[in-house]
């Protein structure tokens, strides 16, 4: 049983203008792009999956690690996927053109940063917490804090894209977005504070199982 929202989602006002109104044409892929690597293992760095480094100095924010493990609906592990994550800055803003929200930029911190599963299917990434934001959906409308997943099989035809919340934001209930997912399964995109992997005096840990066929998706 799968839990994506729909493509139609008149809360989520943007869904109004770019959902379809007819239905899809299913079309085979050409064998390129079903055989075809989307990324060579050499492309990423010892440090991708470490949002804190390479911009010479220390980002602003809660230090955080976010990690979970990949898996099919029937508990396989779904390993050497490559998994890239954006994020908005501790302040609640991405680090994109056209982000006009009035909050600081952090010229330490670009909110973005990918990694490959191991054999089990786990990954792990560390990052800032993320803030909340407004995004004029509807009055006084913001968006809780999370994480984008973008997960990729062999072939640029597979790719999946999801969100990740955290626990306990109040947020929650007024966010059109997660609301869109059927209840029963809003609590699969809230991840699980997880002490056994927070690191004493340095940083917060949060474990997030992603299931293949469970996990919500996003249409693409």
């Amino acid at each position: 049983m799968t839990y994506d929202p729909p493509l139609y989602w008149p809360d989520y006002g943007s869904t109004v203008k770019r959902a379809p109104l007819k239905q899809p044409i299913k079309t085979n892929p050409e064998g390129v792009e079903l055989t075809g690597p989307v990324f060579g293992e050499d492309l990423v760095g010892p440090l991708d999956h470490d949002l804190t480094q390479g911009l010479g100095g220390e980002p602003l924010g809660e230090r955080i690690i976010v990690h979970g493990r990949v898996t099919g609906s029937d508990g396989r592990p779904i390993g050497k996927s490559l998994i890239e994550v954006w994020q908005t800055n501790s302040a609640g803003r991405y680090s994109h053109e056209r982000d006009l929200h009035p909050a600081p930029l952090d010229p330490h911190f670009n909110g973005v940063g990918r990694c490959l599963t191991d054999a089990e299917g786990n990954y792990r990434f560390v990052t800032i917490r993320p803030g909340a934001y407004p995004w004029r959906n509807h009055l006084n409308a913001w968006r809780p804090a999370h994480i984008h997943f973008s997960l990729f099989g062999r072939a640029f035809t597979q790719r999946l894209i999801t969100q990740m919340y955290f626990p306990g934001d109040p947020l929650h209930k007024h966010d059109p977005i997660l609301s869109s997912v059927p209840e029963q399964a809003r609590s699969l995109l809230i991840a699980e504070f997880d002490l056994g992997e927070t690191m004493p005096e340095w940083a917060l840990a949060f474990r997030w199982d992603i299931v293949l066929r469970s996990t919500p998706m996003e249409e693409q």
